[in-house]
């Protein structure tokens, strides 16, 4: 009797903890019965069970808990081609969070994994449509945001047989191909060369045409410094010769004086000049004399 108390007590404890279960936060549940999710009999809607505890049928009840929070799928970079044939190699990432737990377990087993391969395919698909339609030139120059938003609404629709709402699709760059880059830099460095040697044959010819200008001032320059020079000398020249032409008729002795010093000063500034003159000659007279006489 007593082994038969025990053994209903051990029965009633495993049927109790077998009808329990627990969601926990940022999850919800749904119960899979005799292999199908578990509906309400009134609407047919699932059965879905909101974080807490609850209860369920022992050993017939199957509960399965999913994860009902928003989730990122980064799929990393893949490579799309453009309008115009040119391949992209597109870095984008997907946010996402389950909308319908019956579609999506019967969908994908309710295996994230298995979901995010299904919703990467469609994504692909979606953003795969909306890059063929636009060039390159269209999505640098400001139909990114539009892409993106025509992408999510493209891999929602799809998305609706896994029970899945796509909540943002977004791109985090674009890249060419490398064999792309490549080419295009060459291209680039190429027309930055050429724009280089233009730039540096347009500054010789420039270099060219201000040292003409120079020269030629220079030139104008000199010449009016030289005419200035002789008008200077010449006028010099008539003051001098008026000078000598008053001294002379004011005192004709002084005027040969004068010019004789000058002849002087003129004849021995250089010590290695050389002069034959006879001593008697007119030239020294005032060296010999004075007064100047003979």
């Amino acid at each position: 009797m007593k082994n038969l108390a025990i053994a209903l007590i051990v029965i009633l404890a495993v049927l109790g903890f077998g009808s329990v279960f627990v969601v926990e936060e940022g999850y919800k549940g749904i119960v899979i019965q005799f292999g199908k999710v578990r509906r309400d009999e009134a609407t047919g809607e699932t059965v879905v069970y909101e974080p807490g505890l609850h209860f369920k049928l022992p050993f017939i009840d199957t509960v399965k808990k999913l994860n009902a929070r928003i989730q990122t799928l980064d799929d990393g970079a893949n490579r799309f081609v453009t309008a115009e044939k040119k391949d992209l190699i597109v870095d984008s990432y997907v946010k996402w969070r389950i909308n319908d737990f019956a579609t999506y377990y019967l969908s994908t087993g309710g295996l994230k994994i298995q979901a995010e391969t299904l919703l990467r395919q469609k994504v692909n698909n979606g953003l795969r449509s909306e890059f063929g339609t636009r060039t390159i030139a269209d999505i640098v120059s400001g139909e990114r945001s539009e892409l993106m938003n025509q992408a999510m609404v493209q891999s929602s629709e799809s998305a609706e047989d896994l029970g899945i709402d796509i909540v943002d699709v977004r791109v985090k760059q674009i890249n060419l191909p490398t064999e792309i880059s490549n080419s295009i830099f060459q291209r680039m460095r190429a027309e930055r060369a050429a724009v280089a040697k233009e730039h540096r044959s347009k500054g010789k010819e420039q270099a060219e045409i201000i040292r003409a200008n120079i020269d030629r001032e220079v030139t104008v320059m000199l010449a009016d410094a030289e005419r200035n020079a002789r008008k200077l000398r010449g006028e010099g020249d008539a003051q001098a010769a008026k000078i000598y032409a008053e001294a002379y008729s004011q005192n004709p002795e002084f005027y040969a004086f004068l010019r004789s010093m000058d002849a002087y000063q003129g004849s021995f500034k250089n010590k290695d000049d050389i002069m034959v003159l006879g001593p008697d000659s007119d030239f020294f007279r005032y060296m010999k004399d004075i007064q100047g006489t003979k």
